[in-house]
């Protein structure tokens, strides 16, 4: 899985914003129907009846972001990681690597084009540049965390 995909995940959960993780479960399996050994009386299929469809679907709620990550922060009870305005305070605060072999990878991921050295420059854009991903990929980011 990518970095920015480990980020994502451990943000939205595993299966996306509505699925999975922080925002609801996967539904369990369906029970396997029972296995019997005599033979199943055959039934004429039912013609299905049309049911009418809602007009509008209602759309699903984006991922308050901030809100997941500010919890996070308080369950473990670390306020010195500055994950707002640090890309590597934001992956220690997720428990993921953040070297720089790791954050090079991201950079190179997200499209950074500029030297990937680790520098303040590189760390701010990955930081900004993370959050404006994660705003494509349905989460709710405020202004201040994405430019």
């Amino acid at each position: 899985m990518s970095i920015f995909g480990k980020i994502k995940s451990a943000i939205f959960g595993n299966n996306g914003p509505l699925g999975g993780g922080v925002f609801g479960g996967s539904k369990p399996a369906a029970p396997a129907a029972p296995q019997t050994t005599q033979a199943q009386p055959q039934v004429a299929p039912r013609t299905p009846q049309p049911q009418s469809v809602p007009a509008q679907v209602p759309a699903a709620q984006p991922v308050d972001v901030e809100q997941v990550l500010t919890g996070i922060a308080s369950g473990k009870g670390n306020p010195d990681l500055n994950w707002r305005t640090s890309i590597v305070d934001l992956m220690k605060l997720l428990d993921l690597d953040s070297s720089l072999t790791n954050r090079k990878e991201l950079a190179t991921e997200l499209g950074y084009t500029g030297a990937k050295d680790g520098s303040a420059e590189m760390n701010i854009w990955l930081q900004k540049a993370v959050m404006r991903e994660l705003e494509k990929s349905g989460g709710k980011v405020p202004a201040g965390l994405k430019d």
